[in-house]
């Protein structure tokens, strides 16, 4: 009888086990790939022998010493449409910065996941209106690493943070360009109350999972890639010039950021997608 007490004992906790890892959730790891067209970027100062190169559609050649841009605002869309949201509005725990030259930083882990099956990934390639302002009180953690010297993610001339960050050398003899790109803020700084907002560069993410995430067993792994040939070569070709060297280092130079950040991040309306794609889905 004590035998097949205990057997049944454990039978019934086994049971319970079961059940419980059917409620438990799990972490999803999102790995980015930053590349030109189908190839990995490789950094690289002025006379770098090993950074990679890549000729536009306008047949101008680049290459970057310098790529970050954040990612925030990040949600997982189930296999019935539902939307579960991971930490939107904390960027302490839901945003990123990609930073190219940390490999670290390439890989970014979702944690408590429900389980289920989920057939679409959405994030921000920037941060919304609303958390887009340099609060070291109420981020400290995403504001430290925003602020820190291999980042540098935050305006000096403004009161919110960068979204996008690519620096290197263009045409044969290796002019340098610079292109930041950031939603800006129109006020007194440290007065926000006088805060409006200015120039809208959040760009919001859609992309289709071809192959189901599946959630509930193993850690499984969305690598997005980010196709950097249409930084230039997307719907608005780009040639760099005296005019786009350097945007957006004053005012005037937003309508030019602009268009980068439209090849970028798309334009939040037909195009959800930008440089952005699924490279693949591993369960």
């Amino acid at each position: 009888m004590k035998k097949n007490a205990i057997k049944l004992l454990m039978i019934s906790l086994v049971m319970i086990s079961c059940s419980k890892n059917e409620d438990v959730a799990n972490s999803v790891n999102l790995h980015f790939n930053n590349t030109f067209k189908n190839t990995t970027i490789v950094l690289g100062g002025l006379d770098s022998p090993v950074a990679t190169t890549n000729t536009s559609a306008d047949g101008q050649v680049h290459q970057f010493s310098e790529l970050k841009y954040v990612i925030s605002n990040i949600r997982l869309v189930k296999a019935d449409g539902s939307e579960i949201p991971y930490n939107v509005n904390d960027l302490d725990k839901g945003a990123t910065v990609v930073n190219q030259a940390k490999l670290s930083s390439l890989d970014y882990m979702l944690a408590d996941i429900p389980v289920g099956e989920y057939k679409q990934i959405k994030f921000g390639l920037g941060i919304k209106p609303g958390l887009n302002t340099l609060d070291q009180f109420r981020f400290p953690v995403f504001y430290a690493t925003a602020e820190a010297n291999d980042t540098e993610m935050m305006w000096q001339w403004a009161t919110g943070y960068r979204f996008a960050k690519m620096e290197g050398f263009y045409e044969n003899d290796h002019k340098k360009f610079t292109i930041h790109t950031g939603s800006t803020l129109n006020g007194k700084p440290g007065q926000p109350d006088t805060y409006v907002q200015g120039v809208d560069a959040y760009r919001d993410i859609t992309l289709d999972l071809d192959t189901r995430l599946v959630v509930g067993g193993n850690k499984p792994q969305i690598t997005i890639k980010a196709d950097f040939d249409k930084l230039f070569s997307g719907k608005n070709k780009i040639s760099i010039n005296a005019k786009y060297a350097t945007a957006p280092q004053q005012h005037e130079g937003m309508e030019v950021m602009v268009e980068y950040v439209n090849n970028l991040g798309g334009d939040d309306k037909e195009d959800r997608a930008g440089m952005f794609s699924i490279e693949k889905v591993e369960n």
